[in-house]
């Protein structure tokens, strides 16, 4: 007879890998439940990482064009990155729209966070709401770093993720706690 829900599978250690800069690789082997075998997962050890849907007094949004090593392309993305160590996800929110675009607000709103791929990352995503966003700094972009920043109206951002044309799927979640993306049915 099988349970009707999935158990925790017990953890039997962990090993660390190499660490890669952006993440650490570590190696668990943990015991399927169901099975009684022993397997060997990877899980990437990740900081947290925030993101924010900046809106303009006219209600357009903030963009960045960048290159992502990743897809070997340039992407349509929001504002973002990485939450430094001991920081607060809202500062680093904060933090990544002035640098990468130069905007800053006093008008925020906390969205909630997504596991960005709990199949092997350890880490949330938050998702913030900036309004009434404002150009009042050069932009401060670290070595890595090469971004386009534009403003573009809710409506042809919509109609360019209906497009295909942004994919980036942690962009796509924080939108859509905010704009309908459905388009006009």
């Amino acid at each position: 007879m099988s349970s009707t829900s999935p158990r925790d599978w017990p953890l039997l250690k962990s090993e660390y890998g190499p660490d890669l800069v952006i993440c650490k690789a570590r190696f668990d082997t943990l015991t399927n439940p169901r099975t009684g075998k022993d397997l060997r997962r990877t899980v990437l050890e990740t900081p947290q990482w925030c993101n924010v849907v900046a809106l303009t007094a006219a209600r357009e949004i903030v963009v960045v064009r960048q290159f992502r090593f990743g897809t070997g392309k340039v992407t349509t993305e929001i504002p973002g990155g990485v939450v430094d160590p001991g920081e607060e996800h809202g500062h680093a929110a904060q933090r990544e729209l002035r640098e990468e675009c130069g905007y800053t607000s006093s008008r925020w709103t906390y969205l909630g966070c997504v596991e960005p791929n709990p199949a092997f990352h350890d880490n949330l995503c938050h998702h913030w709401l900036a309004e009434d966003c404002r150009l009042t700094h050069p932009q401060e972009l670290d070595s890595g770093e090469d971004i386009v920043v534009e403003t573009l109206p809710l409506d042809e951002l919509r109609a360019r993720i209906l497009a295909g044309e942004v994919r980036h799927a942690l962009v796509i979640t924080a939108l859509s706690r905010v704009v309908d993306l459905r388009g006009k049915t």
